[in-house]
């Protein structure tokens, strides 16, 4: 490659900004550079030429007109293998740049913050550096553009070996697209909550940014690609965020399952474990410590959770892993491994292990996306929780006992989980019977009972929906439960708390509905 004659850096975040000024002054290139960056360099005995004395024009208008001129932009944009191109860049003065750093002014930080006012907002929209950037990647083939620390020293060690390759420069072209992009789509999504006057749910053009993770070996089934991207901004403790410690390399469905499963065992503040196959709960229990709660979980249904995905929601211990590598598990998720218990389960070579961190129980708000052919659908996350299950109504002549209301509300996190019709028995802290995606609800309780391996006589009743014939009802008081807990609001309420009465069921109605298709 040619020789680097000139860098433009301009940064905000001043992350490693020295140091690539260093390293570009000691190949001979001249550093322009603009305030505080400049500043930072000079400090640090950098050579800087200010852009206003290279440019003959001084930065005006407080700073928001200093590198929008001719010399930085045909210095840019100028292809050096066109000689129309270096003819007019002779005849007005204009020298190559062949190296941009840029960064852009902190938007997203400065809307974060509390009370931030919106002409705070408006002079962190950068527009000098979006344009130095399009303007460097439009011309990538000869101008290198650094828009993430991350790339300088490989960028530096590319120059000195005489490396840097079309592909490299292409690369880093697509980086400063992705990342102009994701700053117009903050600012358009600012913008717009303004102009409303209030919070914007759902914004008129939708920007999701996402970043490529991986590549998994294939999707859902082996005849599709699948490929796994992580969101940019979230930091909500999740399996997008965890860390694979032992194990294959996690496939589709394997994401799909833990993610379920972690999401679900964040539900309680006790000890906690959920079992998932096929993207539903298969058992989910609480116990004292983390084996006796996974113990319980897998009585629930042994032969659905053999080859299921774990999630814990305390770090696993030698006693949980003991239990754990005494069967065939896919994949498993906590809040971290005690080293004994990762020493255990390395026993089984292709057993995956996920570090999610620590579990905070306060969960963010977002969307909850499914793609349609042609379009998405979109909603907020279902973070609908009971806090208090006595304050709620009871229809029925008997009400709950306290042994009841506590498996009950066990039970309602569960169902929350479970796609629909879903139906639950279980006793305080462990399920013992699941049904789930059924066509009609009366068949989800049936299911549940033949699924179960424990007793059903005493256990509660959750279902995700009201029940729209006593039929449900009826076949569940024939399954020997005591208690029920559903949101209510058929037509037939009535009819259903009549049946309750009839069979001595005492009934706790939510008003809220847990749907999950």
């Amino acid at each position: 490659m040619a020789a680097i004659k000139r860098a433009l850096i301009s940064v905000s975040e001043k992350t490693g900004v020295v140091e690539v000024a260093k390293g570009l002054e000691a190949l001979g290139a001249e550093i322009l550079s603009t305030g505080g960056t400049a500043k930072v360099l000079r400090e640090a005995g950098v050579k800087v030429t200010d852009v206003a004395a290279y440019t003959g024009s001084p930065e005006i208008l407080d700073g928001r007109v200093k590198t929008l001129h001719p010399k930085i932009h045909g210095g840019l944009l100028g292809r050096r293998s066109l000689p129309a191109h270096v003819d007019q860049m002779t005849q007005h003065s204009i020298g190559p740049i062949d190296v941009v750093v840029v960064n852009l002014y902190p938007f997203e930080a400065t809307i974060a913050k509390p009370n931030c006012h919106f002409e705070d907002a408006v002079e962190n929209i950068d527009i000098g550096g979006p344009s130095m950037l399009r303007s460097a990647a439009k011309n990538h083939e000869d101008v290198l553009v650094l828009v993430d620390p991350a790339d300088y020293s490989r960028v530096l060690d590319g120059i000195k070996g005489n490396t840097i390759t079309s592909a490299l420069r292409r690369e880093l072209a697509l980086k400063v697209f992705q990342h102009t992009s994701r700053y117009d789509g903050l600012i358009a999504a600012y913008l717009e909550k303004q102009v409303q006057g209030t919070e914007v749910k759902f914004p008129k053009v939708l920007s999701l940014q996402f970043e490529l993770a991986e590549a998994l070996r294939y999707g859902e089934n082996p005849h599709q690609q699948g490929a796994f991207y992580r969101e940019l901004i979230s930091n909500e403790p999740s399996v997008s965020r965890g860390t694979i410690l032992h194990g294959k390399a996690m496939s589709y469905n394997n994401f799909l399952d833990a993610n379920s499963a972690l999401e679900l065992a964040k539900e309680y503040d006790e000890c906690a474990v959920a079992i998932i196959k096929h993207n539903n709960p298969c058992g989910v229990a609480l116990g004292p410590a983390p084996a006796e709660a996974y113990v319980k979980a897998r009585e629930t249904d042994p032969v659905s959770a053999f080859g299921g995905v774990i999630a814990f929601n305390r770090p696993v211990d030698l006693a949980a892993a003991k239990e754990i590598t005494s069967t065939f598990v896919e994949v498993v998720i906590a809040p971290g491994f005690a080293e004994d218990a990762l020493a255990e389960l390395k026993r089984k070579k292709d057993l995956r292990l996920l570090d999610v961190g620590p579990l905070t129980k306060v969960k963010q708000e977002g969307y909850d996306l499914k793609k349609l052919v042609g379009g998405l659908i979109v909603q907020d996350r279902d973070l609908g929780v009971l806090t208090d299950l006595r304050s709620l109504k009871v229809p029925t002549v008997r009400k709950p006992t306290d042994e009841e209301y506590a498996a009950c509300a066990f039970a309602w996190k569960v169902c929350k989980h479970v796609k629909s019709n879903a139906i639950i028995y279980a006793r305080p802290g462990q399920t013992v019977g699941i049904g789930a995606g059924q066509m009609s609800r009366v068949d989800s309780v049936k299911l549940a009972a033949m699924k179960a391996q424990m007793p059903v006589k005493g256990c509660v009743m959750a279902s995700d929906a009201f029940f729209p014939f006593r039929d449900g009802l009826d076949a569940a008081a024939q399954a020997g439960i005591t208690a029920v807990i559903q949101p209510g609001g058929s037509i037939r309420d009535a009819e259903i708390v009549k049946a309750a009465d009839e069979h001595g069921l005492a009934m706790i109605l939510t008003g809220m509905r847990h749907f999950r298709h």
